[in-house]
């Protein structure tokens, strides 16, 4: 079996004592958690592929709540949701607000581009 870290830089943890550990754990999990829900640079240390594997993984979950809160939207754009709503979150985090507010910004999206 492959070693799944093969030709990967490690993370580095600073040797100052646990708060600089501690800072540079949240800069690193910021940094994954940007490139998984904004489209964001991949941290060091991380695998780009799976990285882009799981943040396609979560737009479309993204997608599925979008289209259960608003199920009319998603039948007004039939086949072309999916795809449509990709061109829509990539690089966009959720608004706050959850599933209803994305719904809402993803309708004036379509709306500001006159795709509805």
């Amino acid at each position: 079996m492959p070693d799944a870290l093969a030709g990967r830089e490690p993370v580095t943890v600073p040797s100052q004592g646990p708060e600089a550990a501690r800072e540079a754990l949240a800069a690193a999990q910021r940094g994954l958690l940007a490139a998984l829900l904004a489209g964001g640079p991949v941290p060091a240390g991380f695998d780009a592929g799976r990285i882009a594997i799981e943040a396609r993984s979560l737009l479309a979950k993204r997608a599925g709540s979008v289209a259960r809160v608003m199920p009319g939207l998603a039948r007004e754009l039939g086949a072309a949701f999916g795809r449509t709503f990709a061109a829509y979150g990539e690089g966009r985090p959720r608004p706050e607000g959850g599933s209803r507010a994305d719904a809402e910004a993803f309708a004036r999206w379509l709306d500001d581009r006159g795709l509805r």
